[in-house]
């Protein structure tokens, strides 16, 4: 999970990195008591999950709070790579002598975290790397001993950070740390962190990306979602527990078991390029969403209600190998999620294509055939499931 900006600064505030005042608004006439707040003269700045807001026109420097007012009424409703601007944050002003970048990271690769720094800051560091790759110091960082005073000096002295400033930086590393740690982050970015000209180190900015499968142990996490942007069909699956994503096809998936689902996702892709799509193209898979090794009937059901709620299906695959889960468990489980299903008033008017395979396939198959619901195909293999789903679709 991504955060705005005003909610990386008020995690870096828990934890004591030092920033700059500042407060968050989504209406125009609030800027005027905001900037007053901060001393008159304010930074108004976009609050949108993308980066290159500077060059867009998201990052004003109010004079007063009236002139306050004009630039968060320019700046909301802006459309910067097509995130639309809904909040903005008002920050107090510095008086900025040098810029520089520092973070933590999760390093997939290496299996193993990596802090970043550069005394080049100020620019989206991609740009760092690809044009000065000297200027970017990468420090590996072990997960056990983490960054204690002598790491967060190597990270200082690597990334060539002026030497009357080390104390201040080395200080700055270790609190971005705990951020990184105690907040379970993927990534945590400050870019510019600046010298101003007092000879204070202040994060101007921040960028943090939060682990989202920690969230059952940090549930004031919840309340930082940007639950406007979310797709209603993934958040209604996420208040479901169900693993889901929403994707811009015609096919709906259900399967058991992340690898499956994802084979079932290139199989239809596969099969499709075959069908014309009726919103253009060719027929393509609407979703991933696994519903793990318990397919009981509930889970079924609230599988099959997320898929059959989305407008673009037109089919549903439900590719399923018994394995833990025997197949006739999950055939019992699809006749009565249509059951459950009709019971609430959702009657199913969409055609299933179902593949069973593996521990007690034969049974499961045999349920599903006494069954007899009119809406409900079954095809031996994924192949052929697949591109019966597909031809479905097109139809």
């Amino acid at each position: 999970m991504d955060l705005f900006e005003y909610q990386a600064r008020d995690l870096f505030a828990k934890h004591g990195v030092p920033v700059l005042a500042g407060e968050v608004i989504d209406t125009p006439e609030a800027a005027r008591e905001v900037a007053e707040r901060l001393g008159g003269r304010a930074v108004v700045k976009a609050q949108v999950k993308v980066g290159g807001r500077g060059k867009a026109g998201g990052v004003k420097l109010a004079a007063d709070p009236a002139d306050a007012v004009e630039k968060a009424k320019a700046i909301l409703g802006m459309d910067i790579k097509g995130h639309t601007v809904h909040k903005v944050m008002l920050a107090q002003t510095a008086d900025i002598e040098e810029e520089y970048y520092v973070s933590f990271l999760l390093d997939r690769t290496n299996r193993t975290f990596l802090a970043m720094a550069s005394v080049e800051g100020g620019v989206e560091i991609e740009i760092v790397a690809e044009e000065n790759p000297d200027a970017l110091a990468k420090i590996p960082v072990d997960a056990i001993e983490g960054v204690t005073e002598a790491k967060a000096r190597e990270i200082v002295e690597a990334a060539k950070f002026p030497a009357e400033l080390h104390d201040q930086i080395i200080n700055v590393l270790q609190t971005l740390w705990t951020v990184f740690i105690k907040e379970d982050a993927l990534l945590v970015e400050v870019n510019p962190l600046v010298k101003t000209s007092d000879g204070k180190v202040i994060a101007l900015d921040g960028k943090v990306s939060l682990d989202e499968n920690a969230a059952f142990r940090q549930p004031d996490h919840e309340a930082l979602e940007d639950k406007d942007a979310a797709d209603p069909l993934e958040a209604a699956a996420k208040a479901k527990n169900l693993n889901y994503v929403k994707l811009d096809g015609e096919v709906g998936i259900i399967g058991n078991g992340a690898g499956l689902v994802m084979s079932t996702l290139d199989v239809v892709a596969y099969a499709g390029e075959a069908h014309a799509s009726s919103l253009g193209g060719t027929v393509k898979p609407a979703n991933f969403l696994d519903i793990g090794g318990g397919a009981s009937a509930e889970v079924m059901a609230n599988g099959l209600e997320i898929i059959l709620g989305d407008p673009d299906v037109k089919s549903v695959f439900v590719n399923v190998f018994g394995g833990i889960t025997a197949c006739d468990a999950v055939a019992n489980g699809i006749v009565q999620a249509l059951e459950l299903l009709k019971s609430k008033g959702e009657e199913v008017s969409k055609p299933l294509v179902v593949r069973l395979d593996g521990n007690n396939a034969e049974v499961g198959r045999q349920i599903l055939t006494d069954a007899n619901h009119p809406l409900v195909e079954q095809v031996d293999t994924m192949d052929g499931a697949a591109e019966r789903a597909a031809e479905l679709a097109a139809a």
